[in-house]
């Protein structure tokens, strides 16, 4: 995806941008390279794949939300930024709290944010399981991209999502995952709907589970999740 494709594309979204955005994601891009020689940051680096398996698909969260109000989100397992950073250059008036258990990632998601001048936007080096369980009921939307299972995940997230919020897992294949949900009934949430589309150029498919918090989660938590030792978000 070149930058004039990528234009067109978040066009069709009925997303604009600037100028400044455009330089903002244009380094983001050259620091997320550089420090790629230094830590594992991600396997994606040609600048068209950058483009369009980060920058656009953290965008397309879009199509679940209205992003252009001000919302307190939460990206868990932010990993090099995605979708959090890129959802806070497009959209400024989000206050977006990133989440990461390694310490390396979170030194260079700091960076970002220092380089890019970002407002209203922090890096916490946490496991998922564990930040959550201390703000409960903090955000307006939680999401995460390409991370463990529905099940788990949800457990993990939900109880910091505030009543009437909404946690929306960016994924790809789903069908196994979503066969049987009862454990949102425990988390007293539900699936609103489910956005299912494909990347253009690529179609490769993309998920949007946009599950809505109904009432207070009354489970006891962690359960058996604060035990995880591999894969911690």
């Amino acid at each position: 995806m070149t930058k004039e494709e990528f234009i067109q594309e978040l066009q069709k979204l009925n997303v604009d941008i600037t100028l400044e955005q455009l330089e903002k994601l244009e380094k983001y891009y050259n620091l997320l390279v550089e420090w790629n020689k230094k830590i594992n940051l991600t396997r994606i680096t040609e600048k068209k794949d950058v483009y369009l398996k980060h920058f656009y698909d953290s965008i397309t969260l879009i199509k679940a939300i209205d992003l252009n109000k001000e919302k307190e989100v939460c990206d868990i397992g932010t990993g090099a930024g995605f979708p959090g950073i890129v959802l806070k250059i497009m959209f400024p008036k989000l206050k977006i709290t990133l989440v990461d258990s390694l310490n390396k990632r979170i030194e260079f998601l700091k960076l970002v944010i220092k380089e890019l001048d970002l407002k209203d936007i922090k890096a916490v080096h946490e496991r998922g399981e564990f930040y959550t369980k201390n703000n409960i009921n903090k955000f307006d939307l939680i999401t995460c991209r390409a991370l463990s299972k529905l099940n788990i995940i949800s457990e993990i997230c939900i109880p910091a999502v505030k009543i009437n919020g909404y946690f929306i897992p960016m994924k790809a294949q789903i069908e196994e995952e979503i066969k049987d949900t009862k454990f949102l009934e425990i988390l007293n949430s539900k699936i609103e709907r489910i956005i299912s589309f494909k990347l253009p150029y690529e179609e490769s498919i993309r998920n949007l589970i946009v599950i809505k918090k109904i009432r207070q989660t009354n489970t006891k938590y962690p359960r058996k999740y604060d035990k995880i030792k591999k894969n911690p978000l």
